[in-house]
């Protein structure tokens, strides 16, 4: 049986103080934007489906989506969703793909080829390596559940772009890093990632500035060398008239 720390109020508040304490850049994004919230959601076959229903869509469609679905199939289990038709996965809005990914959810729940009862006894790799092998659920997805379903206090989904975003920001990098720069990156935050990524998540929707770092500079010195290309015609124009 997995030994892993679920993730509460008091928990965030140590993991706060703790990131606070080995990164000045973490220290600095918390005294700008203030502690994040927590955010949680219920375990279950609704909450990993609603994870793969809102992937490449907007929030807000993937909200429509899932309200409509929500609708349609009553209750929301593995067997109801199984009976749906696919007239009816339509007309919530799924496309074949994402029906085909609901339905291989289902099934593999229904028919016991995907432990998900047990996922929540796994520790962290083993419970992402079970929840990867249902059809439309990577990586990402499943350190998604295991953050906010399972509340798990050490996940760093690496390939998030709101993440890798904020961490370019946050540290000033020149590059934006990738997935495997960031993750090598979060080592160390261990063993609070997940409160590292509530932290960036939130900075991200707070940072003074979306653009891309650097550009800002760059920006300024073209409107400097603007201005400067401005003065040198007018005094030419000054000398032109003496």
């Amino acid at each position: 049986m997995a030994k892993t720390l679920k993730l509460t109020p008091r928990r965030m508040a140590e993991g706060l103080a703790h990131l606070a304490a080995v990164d000045p850049d973490m220290a600095r994004a918390l005294k700008q934007c203030g502690a994040p919230p927590m955010r949680t959601s219920d375990p279950g076959f609704a909450t990993l489906l609603r994870s793969i229903m809102g992937q490449q869509v907007s929030v807000h469609a993937a909200r429509s989506i899932w309200e409509k679905l929500n609708r349609l199939v009553s209750p929301m289990t593995p067997e109801t969703l199984m009976l749906a038709s696919d007239a009816t996965l339509r007309e919530a809005g799924l496309s074949g793909q994402k029906a085909r990914y609901a339905k291989a959810l289902a099934a593999d729940i229904v028919e016991k080829r995907l432990d998900f009862d047990g996922v929540h006894l796994m520790d962290d790799e083993p419970a992402i390596a079970e929840l990867s092998k249902a059809l439309g659920v990577g990586r990402w997805t499943a350190e998604i559940y295991l953050m906010f379903a399972l509340g798990r206090v050490d996940i760093m989904p690496g390939n998030d772009l709101g993440l890798i975003t904020a961490a370019h920001h946050l540290k000033g990098m020149r590059k934006r890093p990738d997935e495997k720069k960031l993750r090598r990156m979060a080592e160390a935050w261990k063993p609070w990632r997940s409160v590292a990524s509530l932290v960036l998540w939130h900075y991200r929707h707070n940072m003074p500035d979306w653009s891309e770092p650097g550009k800002k500079k760059a920006a300024k010195k073209v409107v400097n060398k603007t201005a400067k290309k401005a003065a040198k015609k007018k005094v030419a124009k000054k000398e032109k008239k003496k």
